[in-house]
């Protein structure tokens, strides 16, 4: 096979480390859903009718994954930083149309994750009709725990949590989420082909609000760990 010749060094590839293990999650694409916590929604300003919807999903770029236990600045063009506490499901089975029942299998295992928005940019967005990408694929703007190996098995309950400074600003239980796990990969994978390396951040309960440079964001999921992040001065 011939070299390939780069006009420069390609990025290294985007990972995760694994607990308990010497090896590498490697990242594929970062899937977020949106409004899954129902006091979240409202504190949105909406409400979510889990009998006539279905889940809302978008993207970040795996270029903006940044690991946990690590500072990023505050980011450009805005004055309202936020912070959404989540938990992350790893997915490590390929999977197309897949049933709610079957879905399990695809669980390689499960993270703590930071949803970080530009909160004044999507709501400029929003009111204009216009999509989220600037205020939501943020560079560093995706945030993420060791993956916590935890092969099909699914979380239905347990405390999820995140401190800022010490001071509890999200706090709530798995149970509250509208959309189970298997119901998000069953739905999800009908609009793609889910693969290994896959990341679907499941969405935040409410207590969402701004971060300032400096501040220290500790967080925790029952089943998956825990997470770190400090928001570093602007550049």
């Amino acid at each position: 096979m011939p070299e390939i010749n780069y006009l420069w060094t390609p990025p290294a590839p985007v990972s995760l480390p694994v607990r308990g293990t010497g090896a590498r999650f490697p990242v594929n694409r970062l899937f977020f859903v949106g409004r899954n916590y129902q006091a979240h929604a409202i504190e949105m300003g909406s409400s979510v009718d889990k009998a006539s919807m279905r889940p809302v999903y978008f993207t970040k770029s795996s270029a903006n994954l940044a690991l946990s236990g690590g500072t990023a600045p505050y980011p450009p063009e805005t004055r309202d930083y936020h912070h959404e506490m989540e938990l992350v499901v790893a997915i490590g089975e390929p999977g197309f149309r897949v049933s709610e029942s079957s879905a399990r299998r695809m669980i390689y295992g499960y993270a703590c994750g930071l949803d970080m928005t530009r909160r004044d940019l999507q709501a400029t967005a929003k009111a204009r009709g216009n999509p989220w990408d600037l205020a939501k694929n943020v560079e560093s703007g995706a945030v993420c725990g060791e993956i916590q190996p935890a092969a099909g098995q699914v979380l239905r309950n347990g405390e999820i949590v995140l401190r800022v400074n010490g001071e509890v600003r999200q706090r709530a239980d798995l149970s509250d989420m509208i959309w189970s796990i298997p119901e998000i990969i069953a739905d999800l994978s009908s609009y793609y082909h889910l693969q290994p390396g896959d990341l679907i951040y499941t969405g935040t309960p409410e207590g969402v609000g701004p971060v300032r440079p400096g501040d220290r964001l500790e967080g925790s999921v029952q089943g998956a760990g825990k997470i770190e992040f400090e928001i570093g001065q602007a550049e």
